[in-house]
């Protein structure tokens, strides 16, 4: 009987450490499972992290490129042509005593805010009682000018005055087209209020190119 007590303690304590030995290997495995778990999410925590602060500089970084492009100019230094809804443009009657035509002078004033640049000889048509006069250019060169913003240059329109003693053709008008430019501008006419009656063999009326009337402003 004593060596089965013996025996059976024997076998209770081997139990007890076997016992001991499965609870350590379980919570063993539990702290690992946590820790593996705690690690997981702080490493999906960090990439958050680390993702906001890969957006946050790639914004900070477009928002900088914006920035940047938009102080830059699109212009390239070359100065640019002189359009009609920059111009201010007004005619006056230039005619001197003893000149064998007449003459108008038609003035461009720049108020574009920039300067610009104008060359060439403008269009001109005088608006009459008997249709539309188109001028002819002269065969004067027609040199590029720089026009400063808030300065003026002029041409020159010339015309036969009307000595018949008859009423000859009246001038109703004068529309104008600066040079390189479609949109064209109607003004008063300044000059003498006919123009003889031709023949039909051309145009009497004859336009200068830009600066063939005084020394502008």
């Amino acid at each position: 009987m004593r060596v089965n007590k013996i025996t059976i303690a024997a076998l209770a304590v081997v139990a007890g450490l076997s016992l001991t030995a499965c609870q350590n290997d379980d919570a063993a495995t539990d702290r690992s499972d946590s820790s593996s778990s705690s690690s997981k999410g702080g490493s999906n925590s960090g990439g958050s992290a680390q993702g906001t602060a890969k957006d946050s500089a790639g914004n900070d970084s477009e928002e900088g490129q914006g920035t940047v492009a938009g102080t830059g100019s699109d212009e390239n230094g070359t100065i640019g042509t002189c359009r009609t809804d920059e111009l201010e443009v007004t005619a006056t009657d230039s005619t001197i005593d003893g000149d064998e035509d007449n003459t108008v002078a038609v003035t461009f004033t720049n108020g574009g805010g920039r300067d610009c640049s104008i060359a060439g000889f403008a269009g001109v048509d005088l608006k009459t009682n008997a249709g539309t006069v188109s001028a002819e250019r002269t065969g004067e060169s027609a040199p590029a000018t720089v026009l400063k913003d808030g300065k003026s240059i002029s041409f020159s329109l010339s015309y036969p005055a009307n000595d018949t003693g008859g009423s000859g053709v009246r001038i109703t008008g004068l529309v104008v087209t600066p040079p390189n430019e479609t949109k064209s501008v109607t003004l008063d006419w300044p000059g003498a209020a006919s123009l003889p009656v031709t023949d039909g063999s051309g145009t009497p009326v004859k336009v200068g190119p830009i600066g063939s009337a005084g020394q502008g402003e």
